[in-house]
Order: structure tokens, then sequence, then C-alpha cells
């Protein structure tokens, strides 16, 4: 977290903007997204922790009903807060364009590489996936982590297309603010690769903070392979296809499984 020696912290980066505006821009695509989210997530899990008994005996519930009773109210609402959640991806690809940067396909996520993208993504999804389930499992029974609830809506038909939107739009959000962005705007600022890659990876793990200490350290550690991977491939394309994969499986295969097979724990 430091900037680059020698540099007058005023100073705009090399053909760009000065670093004032790019801090206070980064802060407040931070404060509107993920940053936020971190905030709520650190709340939620202090209440948690004090709260009486066990944070296996505690629910975290991920996509869940706005309007029970009433599918038509709640699919609007469902809706709405996908397409809301989206919008500071919207302004992350104005900011992009505004500095001439070519908007998103900076950062590799347009369609110019779609068949690339989808098979890294689909290996790196199958990867993380189930060293994921194991953690989770583990975490769990050893009392660190909350029971995660990956889906209650009502069983309507509108459920499993919703349950994939969401997880579409988790990815797009994180993996666009968190590693795209970010680590373009900490690399024009002047952080070391090694101080942009923690701040990356400890930002995903703190927005997930409320499904216990499991859920920061092992996103915290997806979030360390995820920068790698772009470092190296230069595209949060495939980073958005692997954690799409990963969050469908998860809602969809929750939906599915839930109360039918004796290893996945249910709230």
């Amino acid at each position: 977290m430091q900037a680059e020696a020698g540099r007058v912290s005023g100073s705009a980066p090399e053909g760009g903007l000065p670093r004032g505006i790019l801090r206070s821009e980064t802060l407040i695509v931070l404060a509107l997204s993920l940053g936020a989210s971190a905030a709520s997530s650190l709340i939620s899990f202090i209440g948690a922790l004090t709260k009486p008994g066990g944070l296996k005996d505690q629910a975290a519930n991920l996509n869940s009903s706005y309007a029970p009773g009433r599918p038509w109210l709640d699919l609007a609402w469902q809706l709405f807060g996908i397409a809301t959640a989206l919008v500071p991806v919207v302004l992350v690809a104005h900011l992009l364009l505004r500095e001439g940067a070519g908007g998103l396909r900076a950062i590799g996520f347009d369609r110019t590489r779609p068949w690339p993208d989808l098979g890294r993504g689909a290996l790196v999804a199958a990867g993380i996936g189930s060293a994921g389930l194991a953690f989770y499992l583990a975490v769990r029974a050893a009392g660190a982590n909350l029971t995660v609830v990956p889906e209650s809506l009502p069983d309507v038909w509108w459920k499993y297309p919703v349950l994939i939107l969401s997880a579409v739009q988790n990815s797009v959000v994180e993996e666009v603010i968190v590693v795209g962005y970010l680590l373009r705007r900490l690399d024009r600022l002047g952080w070391s690769p090694i101080g942009a890659l923690a701040a990356s990876s400890v930002l995903r793990g703190s927005y997930h903070l409320y499904q216990g200490i499991g859920g920061f350290v092992g996103n915290m550690v997806m979030g360390v392979v995820f920068v790698l991977l772009y470092r190296r491939w230069g595209r949060v394309g495939p980073l958005v296809v692997a954690h799409a994969l990963l969050d469908i499986v998860a809602f969809v295969g929750y939906g599915l499984l839930a109360g039918k097979v004796g290893w996945l724990p249910t709230a």
C-alpha cells in the first residue's frame, strides 16, 4: 500500500488523470459497491459472533423472497435487485471510457475471445469448486462458519432463471470491480503487485465475512488465485465465467438437493 517512490502525491501517472482523482474515484466506486458490502458483512459477522449459540447453528441466506406469497411482485423485486446491483459496473465502464481506455475491453471483459474465456473459466471452476465445497464443510463442522443457504426462493416457475441471473450478476460485479478495475487503478497509483494482490483478495474475503471465518478465508484464497490468473491472462472474462459457474452450481444445486442428501447442511 505504498505510492511509487519519487512521485508527488498529486501528480498524474503517465498518460492519465491526477492521482488524487484516481484515488477518490476508486473509493467512490468501492463505496457504491463491494466496499459497502464489506462493511455490511463485518457488521453482520459481529452480530453472529455475539448472538447466543454457535456460528454453524445460524444461517447466511443468499437468495430469498422479497414478497412471500406474491410471486409476481417477488419476481419484480428480484429483477430490480439484479439490475441495480450492476449499476457500479456501468459506472466503471464509463470511467474507463472517459480515460480513453476502451471501456471494459481494457480489462478483458468483451466478446473478442469467447471460447478461450469459456474453456479457461470452466477449468478454473472445476478446480476451485470441489476444493471450496470440501473446505466449507470442514470449517462449518469445526464451528467457524455459518450454515450457508444459497437459496430459499418459493417453488415458482421463475426460481431457477432468477438464480442463474443472480449468479451471473454476482460474477460480473465482483470480477469487473475487485479484479479488473481495482488492479488497474492500484497499478496506476503505483502500488506494488503484491500490495495490489493483497488489497484485492482481502477485499473479496471481507465482503464474504457474513458467512463466517471460512467464508472470509476461502474467498480470500480464491481472490489470490483470481488475481494471479488475471495477471497471467490479462482478462477478467475467464474469471467471470468461472465465478458464474461456481454460483450457478451452488444456487441451483442447493435448490435441487437440499433436504434430499445427508451431506448438504440446511438451516
